[in-house]
């Protein structure tokens, strides 16, 4: 049974940085495109960015140039840093394996807490 572990979370001022991390257990982590995804309160879960075996990266729109998606395969790690955080980045961040429906994926780790806020 794969299992996330996310951590990095806090509460920051607006143009702050954040870096997030993402243990990933019980799977060949290696062979799986990943991605980070993100729900604020109200509103639907949405892809961030995604990563794949090949270190190809993808964004959404409304973090491409702010945020960078990585991955350490030797860690089993996927990492997200985050600069120039906004409010509108107030969210739980989750990782998991990049799907473009994410409702498809049915195992979901904790998450972790991200409040941009003066």
């Amino acid at each position: 049974q794969v299992q996330f572990e996310e951590s990095g979370g806090s509460q920051v001022q607006p143009g702050g940085s954040l870096r997030l991390s993402c243990v990933v257990s019980g799977t060949i982590f290696s062979f799986y495109p990943m991605a980070w995804y993100r729900q604020a309160p109200g509103k639907q879960r949405e892809l961030v960015a995604s990563i794949r075996s090949d270190l190809q990266t993808d964004y959404a729109d409304s973090v491409k140039g702010r945020f960078a998606i990585s991955r350490t395969n030797s860690r089993d790690t996927l990492y997200l840093r985050m600069d120039r955080l906004e409010p509108e980045d107030t969210a739980v961040y989750y990782c998991n394996y990049y799907r473009a429906d994410s409702n498809s994926l049915d195992s979901w780790g904790p998450g972790t807490q991200v409040t941009v806020s003066s």
